[in-house]
């Protein structure tokens, strides 16, 4: 036994359970409006806190006592400050680093415990719509600062002759579109095209329609419900699939029933996490993130629908090339990546 190893992992672990810990404290800290309360970065009591935020005082305390201790606040003389570039990832929604929308997609996973160890333990499968619904809501706030920073500043800009179709006016559908952020935003950036955003998941498709209605764009983003190999239509200019397609039951299938929807010489836009094609290549805190998230979410998901490919969140390029192969496309290339992202295009 080498006690220096020992004493070593030992510290890593205390460090990654406080960690999760502390994901629940962010959390509260969002829902309760203490992280925005903050966002001016000017120092405050606990009590002043409390009083802005119509919360318990002791408690306001404890939380910004554990939030010093993770480096998040910073504490002198009994008052606490959230520096600007935290206040950045924690009180700013439309910041392209805000973090703490997402962290309640992390609470389906200890919420949803006992039904992904019932499905360890039997055939693997959990559907997204089994899952509490702090999940949709999280996973909708985890990746709209990223769409909003680069889907049309730089995703499509990456695409061969796709930014030209859309000022013109084109025909795009985005399938598995969740709460239809990423449609919204498109719509709101290309006023001439029209945008078709599909997802099975009805819940969803009420919450992108209230979305398109605030974001004043109902009349050229519509949503309906239907799976990645039934939504109806044909001659898209570009069909995107958004951090989904590894979820899905079937990819090959999904990307096959894209190929059919495509007008000749339309376009699919694939964003997927992040991952290299080997295991060893995401033995980092990006990959720790997404296999971890992969593990309760993703896969159990696939598992749970035909086919059940079961990708996986770190499902690599080289996988994903030959999903779309296989579909029937002979041209697929990385456009451009983000730390969190890979942006892969197919084309007809």
């Amino acid at each position: 036994m080498d006690m220096t190893k020992l004493q070593d992992f030992m510290g890593k672990l205390v460090t990654d359970f406080g960690g999760a810990a502390l994901a629940a404290n962010v959390i509260i800290g969002d829902e309760l409006g203490l992280y925005r309360a903050m966002a001016d970065s000017e120092p405050v009591t606990p009590e002043e806190l409390a009083a802005k935020t119509k919360c318990n005082p002791r408690l306001v305390r404890e939380w910004l006592s554990a939030q010093a201790a993770a480096g998040y606040v910073e504490h002198q003389d009994g008052s606490f400050r959230l520096p600007p570039e935290q206040a950045l990832a924690f009180a700013v929604e439309d910041s392209p680093v805000f973090m703490a929308g997402g962290a309640s997609a992390l609470a389906s996973m200890f919420l949803d415990k006992d039904k992904i160890v019932a499905a360890m333990r039997g055939n693997g499968a959990l559907a997204w719509g089994d899952h509490h619904p702090c999940l949709f809501k999280g996973t909708e706030r985890f990746f709209r600062p990223g769409y909003k920073t680069h889907l049309v500043a730089e995703w499509l800009p990456a695409l061969e002759g796709v930014v030209p179709r859309l000022e013109a006016g084109a025909k795009v559908a985005d399938v598995g579109c969740g709460h239809g952020a990423s449609t919204v935003i498109m719509a709101q950036a290309f006023p001439k095209s029209r945008f078709h955003g599909y997802d099975y998941h009805a819940p969803s498709i009420e919450a992108a329609r209230a979305q398109a209605r605030e974001g004043g764009v109902a009349e050229r983003a519509t949503f309906a419900q239907a799976t990645a190999k039934t939504y109806d239509g044909n001659g898209f200019d570009l069909i995107c699939f958004f951090d989904c397609l590894h979820d899905m039951g079937d990819p090959v299938g999904a990307a096959r029933h894209a190929m059919q929807a495509l007008k000749p010489g339309g376009t699919v836009m694939l964003v997927e996490p992040f991952a290299g094609d080997q295991l060893d290549d995401n033995l980092n805190p990006v990959g720790r993130l997404f296999y971890a998230a992969s593990t309760c979410i993703c896969t159990p998901n696939s598992l749970s629908q035909e086919v059940g490919l079961a990708l996986g969140a770190q499902a690599g390029e080289a996988r994903l090339r030959k999903v779309f192969l296989e579909a029937g496309f002979d041209t697929f290339r990385r456009a451009t990546q983000t730390p969190f992202n890979l942006i892969l295009e197919a084309r007809k």
